[in-house]
């Protein structure tokens, strides 16, 4: 599971980092943040999701890369809901073009999908260790 969970992280990663003006776009929509670090945050974040996915899918700084996804997908996921309570009729770009036209709905079964195995992933993980 964690290959598949890593593989997702991978090409979602690797769709924003082909077009990170797109994905700044993507974040500017959300009106959290200024522009700039919108800008920032969009070179950045699609890098740092193919590397944390790598670590998934390589088990090589594993359990590091469980926690940074964790806390990607449930910033995520706050930073959806609230846009959606605001109103706002966002584009997630999670997956660049390819999940576009899908609805809110889609969006957040798929983010708490994918926080449900993470979170499974780390409980594993912990009983490993134990």
């Amino acid at each position: 599971m964690d290959v598949v969970v890593g593989a997702i992280f991978i090409c979602a990663g690797a769709i924003k980092a082909f077009d990170p003006i797109r994905f700044a776009n993507d974040i500017d929509n959300y009106k959290i943040l200024p522009w700039t670090i919108g800008v920032g945050l969009a070179f950045y974040l699609p890098w740092l999701e193919i590397l944390c996915g790598l670590a998934l899918v390589a088990r090589v700084l594993y359990r590091g890369g469980l926690s940074i996804l964790t806390a990607l997908i449930g910033i995520f996921i706050a930073a959806t809901i609230a846009a959606k309570i605001r109103g706002l009729d966002i584009t997630c770009g999670c997956f660049g073009h390819a999940s576009k036209n899908w609805s809110f709905s889609t969006h957040l079964a798929l983010d708490f999908l994918l926080l449900a195995a993470l979170i499974f992933l780390i409980r594993i993980s912990s009983r490993r260790l134990a």
